[in-house]
């Protein structure tokens, strides 16, 4: 199992359709085993995957969610115990842990035992390990991908900690630069805190926690970016970013190299733009309003002229975008 972050803490950039659309490629037509988990307390993941009806069903109680694994850890209790409340996307063909606004409301058990488990203590490690926990009860998967709030928050810490990947969508604009600076720095932090505790857990000759799993490391991969939501043009038959944008998307790749593939990828020579995605307009909307991924927009969800055409371009591009991603993954495997 390979378990991916897709994160930027910049809003805005079209993070949940790219993981949603990624993962269902992924599933329909690599025929891989998809877990997406909803960390995200705005649930957008949620909304996109599922109809209102079923929606409603989760949030009045007849469902479980995110949140669920969170409370006996703030109640001192240890892990969730029981099945994990997971949903299956008859349109995406994968399977969900359902996102929670009730999720918010831990960022504070989180940050807390977070500054108790730099200092090597059981109960902090045990409660920032927690999505480690969850990623070992769903081992099974070929990939499990979490989406995140724009944030660089206690739990966005939590769920990186775990992760074996990170994605970073990029939208062309000069505050995605200065974000990807906010993140190497947080990264970076968080990488001496987590070492820091558990060498000084280590020291206590403590093994309440740690010999329960081993892999409580920094283990953390840059995969790659996807840029997007840029203006095209077509210039000699080549679908090119407008001037505006592409001044933008030339940064990119120095600004990535210097803050994010020095300093957490073990692979620098590989090709980590794992592709771009221009605006798409309207097939976005339409793909949100009937809850299917975009590249398998049809008539009967408004599809209507040209727009045919654009759908089948949108295929190729996640296509593209998925096959890089996997290159990349064999190649850090």
């Amino acid at each position: 199992m390979t378990s991916v972050t897709v994160f930027n803490n910049k809003g805005g950039v079209g993070k949940t359709t790219l993981l949603c659309n990624l993962a269902a490629y992924l599933a329909l037509k690599k025929q891989r085993k998809v877990l997406i988990v909803d960390a995200d307390p705005q649930c957008n993941a949620t909304l996109y995957l599922f109809p209102d009806e079923k929606i409603a069903e989760i949030y009045e109680g007849k469902h479980g969610s995110i949140h669920d694994l969170l409370v006996p850890l703030s109640k001192g209790k240890g892990y969730h115990v029981g099945e994990v409340p997971l949903l299956t996307s008859t349109t995406f063909k994968l399977d969900l842990l359902p996102g929670d606004p009730k999720l918010a409301l831990q960022e504070d058990l989180l940050a807390t035992d977070w500054q108790q488990a730099q200092g090597g203590d059981a109960r902090g490690l045990q409660t920032t390990m927690v999505f480690l926990e969850l990623l070992q009860r769903v081992a099974d998967y070929d990939f499990v991908f979490f989406d995140l709030g724009p944030s660089l928050g206690a739990i966005n810490r939590a769920v990186l900690l775990a992760c074996d990947y990170f994605m970073i969508p990029m939208s062309s604009d000069i505050f995605s630069l200065q974000a990807i600076e906010n993140i190497s720095v947080s990264l970076g932090r968080w990488k001496k805190g987590l070492q820091a505790g558990v060498n000084a857990h280590k020291d206590k000759h403590d093994e309440e926690f740690l010999v329960q799993d081993e892999r409580v490391s920094w283990r953390l991969k840059f995969l790659g970016y996807v840029t997007q939501q840029y203006i095209a043009k077509s210039v000699r038959g080549v679908r090119q970013p407008v001037k505006a944008y592409d001044k933008i998307i030339k940064k990119i790749p120095t600004t990535i190299q210097n803050r994010l593939i020095d300093e957490y990828s073990e692979e620098p020579n590989l090709d980590f733009e794992l592709g771009q995605i221009p605006n798409l307009h309207s097939l976005i909307p339409l793909s949100q309003s009937a809850h299917v991924p975009i590249f398998t927009l049809q008539g009967r969800h408004g599809v209507v002229g040209a727009h045919f055409v654009k759908v089948a371009e949108s295929e190729n591009i996640i296509a593209g975008v998925a096959d890089h991603f996997l290159q990349n993954i064999e190649k850090m495997a």
